[in-house]
């Protein structure tokens, strides 16, 4: 008789169940509450943050928000995970001259997508 066994990295058990409860793009960031929400900003604005309420793990573990621009990767940062219910959030300059879609898609340590956040910078 054969028997097989699958076993799956701690990380990846520590990531099932994960899910984004709450997300946004905000002008700022205060006592772990995002602070000015929108999906339309002035190219101006300087910085931007990517908020996010992560819940379902079991365990330490790591989340990414990859922001884009016209589609292109502009940055990949991770957030540490440390506990059943966490906000986290990342951040990024907006230059005034990129003008036009982002999107932050927030991912598990496998690469899924967990949310896709879409705002515009508009004069």
């Amino acid at each position: 008789m054969a028997c097989l066994f699958v076993t799956h990295p701690i990380e990846a058990q520590q990531a099932e169940g994960l899910e984004v409860i709450r997300a946004a793009i905000c002008r700022d960031v205060v006592a772990r509450e995002p602070v000015d929400a929108g999906t339309h900003f002035e190219p101006s604005v300087g910085k931007l943050y990517c908020f996010t309420q992560i819940t379902g793990a079991q365990g330490p573990t790591e989340i990414l928000h990859v922001w884009y621009f016209a589609e292109t990767e502009r940055a990949r940062v991770p957030l540490s995970v440390n506990a059943g219910s966490w906000r986290t959030y990342s951040s990024k300059i907006i230059q005034s001259h990129e003008i036009g879609d982002w999107r932050v898609d927030v991912l598990d340590p496998e690469g899924k997508v967990l949310e896709t956040l879409l705002f515009e910078t508009k004069p």
